[in-house]
């Protein structure tokens, strides 16, 4: 509630959500697995079962203290605090330059369309040509402009864009987006 411009959930994402989000996780290998906003890690624990054990799952999270209690609460969990829209960037000082799959968490109906625009952009850039991202979206607020031009964005910067259907058992209740090849300019 102190932060409706960074955070835009009212609750913590259910298991059920979790879980649709993380589908695109990899099972086997070693893939690298990028979290955008990881909040109270809600949707981490659901990375964390799907990858496999040389996977590496890291989570790229703004607020100071979301990143002090990630540190806490799941000391599994790789936290780097920094802006999404600079993605490339964190991710190279981490020694990664490219990852299997994103997962998001982030409120991009309440973001500005260059911050949708930026952070898409670096999805789009780190994404090995196989790999895939997911993100989701209230039902109640599809209707919003923030969340219009979300989708009209997606679908400019993405080759594939699949909607999933509606997961009742979230609180509100949400879609997710599986977004695959990226249109790089």
């Amino acid at each position: 509630m102190s932060k409706p411009g960074q955070v835009g959930a009212v609750a913590p994402s259910s298991p059920h959500l979790a879980r649709e989000i993380a589908s695109v996780v990899p099972r086997t290998g070693s893939p690298v697995v990028v979290e955008l906003g990881p909040g109270t890690g809600a949707l981490s624990a659901a990375i964390a079962n799907r990858l496999p054990a040389g996977g590496r799952h890291v989570a790229i999270e703004l607020d100071s203290g979301m990143v002090e209690h990630l540190n806490r609460a799941l000391p599994w969990l790789e936290v780097i605090q920094g802006d999404a829209s600079h993605l490339g960037a964190l991710l190279s000082a981490a020694g990664i330059d490219r990852v299997d799959a994103v997962v998001s968490g982030l409120p991009w109906s309440i973001f500005p369309a260059k911050l949708q625009h930026d952070i898409l952009q670096q999805v789009g850039s780190v994404l090995t040509p196989g790999g895939a991202f997911t993100t989701f979206a209230y039902l109640h607020a599809l209707g919003m402009s923030g969340a219009r031009q979300f989708r009209r964005r997606l679908d400019v910067s993405f080759d594939e864009v699949i909607t999933s259907r509606t997961v009742w058992r979230n609180m509100p209740p949400a879609r997710t987006y599986v977004c695959r090849r990226p249109n790089l300019p």
